[in-house]
């Protein structure tokens, strides 16, 4: 009796610097001319970016986040990382991963195509 492995899934990104960086400074812009308010907005535009370019066995990912779905939280994380001097910081980043994958969904193979 022989017993196999499942196949590993196939991994594949085509992003190119391009559009990589011109995602990076608008988003980066948001955040600084907005002193950190507007990150939301930021963030799911990096995270759609990431999703566009990046295939699972040939589907897609897709973001689905909406940066208004994660604005009340970020405010008042926003706010307690200011009263704490960035301690609370150490609480949002897994929070925010924890959102970031919620909202991370296959897209249809025919979409791609």
């Amino acid at each position: 009796m022989s017993t196999t492995a499942p196949a590993r899934p196939t991994f594949t990104f085509d992003g190119g610097a391009g559009t990589y960086w011109g995602t990076q400074i608008l988003a980066f812009l948001i955040t600084v001319f907005t002193l950190g308010i507007m990150y939301p907005y930021a963030l799911v535009l990096v995270e759609r970016w990431r999703c566009k370019h990046s295939f699972i066995d040939g589907r897609p990912m897709v973001f689905e986040g909406k940066a208004l779905g994660l604005f009340g939280h970020w405010i008042k994380w926003f706010l307690l990382i200011i009263i704490t001097i960035g301690i609370y910081g150490f609480w949002v980043a897994p929070r925010l991963q924890k959102w970031i994958w919620e909202n991370t969904a296959y897209g249809d193979v025919s979409a791609h195509n």
